[in-house]
């Protein structure tokens, strides 16, 4: 499992929002920083990428998957599933340690590096040390609010900074 970071992604109503918290940590409950950025705007602003793990392994994903933003022309479904097999077969690629959530306003995704590209089917994904407390408090808010996309994603990793000692409360969302 890795820790320090906690990313949420909310489909919601035509509206897609990715919050992730701020902390990055140093082996075992060092923390060195509190107001890291783990989410990014790609390809012309109309995708929204976050990750959970490595930092480093995170950065030359999200460089490989620009790249494939480029090739599919901004087709998330196609980049997701190209990046999942090059992530799989290539032999510097599958010793990255990292997550990835990418969305835009139609899909959300989850890629790993065992090949997974997973669309969940209410629209929530969450990874990293707290999300699966952030998984739960989102859907949860989304059966029973009519919060819109970025307050559920705020709230919900606002909840699991209150139980993962490896999240905190400085969160950056962003929304399509």
């Amino acid at each position: 499992m890795f820790t320090g970071t906690t990313i949420v992604a909310v489909k919601r109503d035509g509206a897609t929002a990715i919050a992730g918290d701020g902390q990055v940590g140093l082996g075992s409950g060092v923390i060195v920083k509190q107001g890291a950025i783990k989410i990014r705007r790609l390809y012309k602003n109309r995708i929204l990428a976050g990750f959970a793990g490595s930092v480093a392994d995170a950065f030359a994903l999200f460089e490989r998957f620009e790249g494939k933003l480029e090739e599919t022309q901004g087709n998330l479904s196609r980049a997701a599933v190209q990046l999942a097999k090059d992530w799989r077969t290539d032999k510097y690629l599958r010793r990255l340690e990292a997550l990835l959530v990418v969305a835009d306003r139609d899909h959300v995704f989850m890629i790993s590096g065992g090949g997974e590209v997973i669309e969940p089917d209410d629209g929530i994904v969450a990874v990293g040390s707290g999300g699966a407390y952030a998984l739960a408090a989102a859907r949860a808010l989304a059966r029973h609010t009519d919060l819109p996309a970025t307050e559920i994603a705020r709230e919900a990793l606002a909840i699991a900074a209150e139980i993962c000692v490896y999240t905190n409360d400085r969160i950056t969302v962003e929304e399509l």
